[in-house]
């Protein structure tokens, strides 16, 4: 499995929810808001994800007819990559910040 993280425009970062992707090389307007908006948007996103799961899965434990389990599992399996993801970025960000200050002056 590979786990490298390929570099994508801000847009695909807050888009952890949206099921279309955006072609790779389009050219997008730039966004007026920072990268730390970008960033809590996106873990608003995965926040709300991982409720999500969590409380479709506590209906299915409950017997709640009208949600299944596929629908259940496909929630979870959505938040854990948006975690996974959001997880890797974090580590990058904290290499780069320790990589920048062990350099020397």
């Amino acid at each position: 499995m590979d786990l490298r993280i390929n570099s994508m425009p801000s847009q695909a970062l807050t888009g952890v929810g949206q099921t279309a992707l955006k072609r790779p090389g389009a050219t997008t307007a730039p966004e007026s808001g920072s990268f730390a908006d970008s960033f809590k948007t996106t873990l608003k996103s995965v926040s709300a994800a991982q409720t999500e799961a969590s409380n479709l899965q506590t209906q299915v434990q409950l017997g709640n007819p009208a949600v299944s389990l596929e629908q259940t599992m496909l929630a979870m399996q959505k938040s854990q990559i948006g975690f996974q993801a959001t997880l890797h970025v974090r580590n990058r960000m904290v290499q780069a910040y320790t990589d920048i200050m062990n350099m020397s002056v």
